[in-house]
């Protein structure tokens, strides 16, 4: 068993993703997880990820911790909001764009295969 307190987890910048913070709790290099890792995203009002991921093999959950975030599908066809204690399964290859629709800010745990794994 490996124990991560939050103040040894580091930051890092996902890629498309605006006015968040993200931190690594488990993984690969912070616990040697091989299958999956989690990290936790704070989205500030107005903040979110543009749309992309729909070439990504690996599978998402969502789990909103705290506040609200809204997920769209592919052009907009979609409007999911989670609010606090809700999740989302987003399956391979299945794209998803998210935004923070309101003024305050919300908190994802999100948990993402290794491709392969």
């Amino acid at each position: 068993m490996i124990k991560r307190e939050l103040k040894e987890c580091q930051p890092y910048d996902p890629p498309k993703h605006f006015k968040m913070a993200a931190i690594r709790l488990q993984g690969k290099d912070e616990s040697g997880c091989q299958k999956f890792w989690m990290g936790m995203s704070h989205f500030l009002p107005g903040g979110g990820a543009e749309y992309d991921y729909e070439d990504s093999p690996t599978e998402k959950i969502y789990f909103c911790k705290s506040g609200e975030i809204t997920i769209y599908t592919k052009d907009d066809q979609e409007k999911i909001v989670l609010r606090e204690n809700d999740s989302i399964y987003i399956p391979p290859f299945e794209g998803r764009r998210m935004i923070n629709e309101t003024n305050e800010p919300a908190t994802c745990i999100v948990v993402v295969n290794y491709p392969n794994a």
